[in-house]
């Protein structure tokens, strides 16, 4: 349960919001440590809570211990709306969508994980707050993400996904 809680944990993706990177019923195991150790980064996928969701802001260490305890032995469910997407914006930086193109401060974003013939709609500028990340789904058309919800704290943020353990055949590195 330590484990769960603070260094790694097995999401399963239910949606296709992320293909062709990830695709529907992938597990991937999400590091908790990345952006204790460390930044986020551009290209970052993470995975976060849903901006929907019921807050966690006020749960201290001992109740997230047995929060994972009652979900590991099927007691309580875990979230099933947490979200995975790839961060696209950083804090401080501002992205707008023009001409079917991702512009971070002004400059056009290579984005060689998009499928072919990936059209997205224009959006007006949008200026990320310090403690937020813009992210978006790779599958751009069946994505709901910052460009509906707006920017994610980083406190929302549950952890960077790392490798793909499901199916064995598709196993590695993201």
């Amino acid at each position: 349960m330590l484990i769960k809680t603070f260094l790694i944990q097995p999401f399963y993706i239910p949606s296709g919001s992320m293909i062709p990177t990830i695709q529907i019923n992938d597990r991937v195991m999400v590091s908790k440590l990345s952006y204790r150790l460390g930044e986020p980064e551009r290209g970052d996928i993470v995975v976060f809570r849903s901006p929907y969701a019921e807050s966690l802001d006020g749960e201290t260490i001992p109740e997230a211990i047995v929060r994972n305890v009652l979900e590991a032995v099927g007691i309580r469910t875990a979230a099933t709306d947490d979200f995975i997407k790839r961060i696209i914006a950083l804090g401080g930086e501002t992205i707008e969508i023009r001409n079917n193109r991702v512009l971070i401060d002004g400059e056009v974003l290579d984005e060689p994980y998009l499928p072919p013939g990936t059209v997205m709609a224009d959006m007006a500028p949008v200026y990320v707050p310090e403690g937020t990340v813009f992210v978006m789904g790779d599958n751009r058309s069946h994505s709901s993400d910052s460009r509906r919800f707006g920017p994610i704290p980083m406190k929302d943020v549950l952890g960077e996904a790392v490798i793909r353990i499901w199916p064995p055949e598709r196993f590695g590195g993201l």
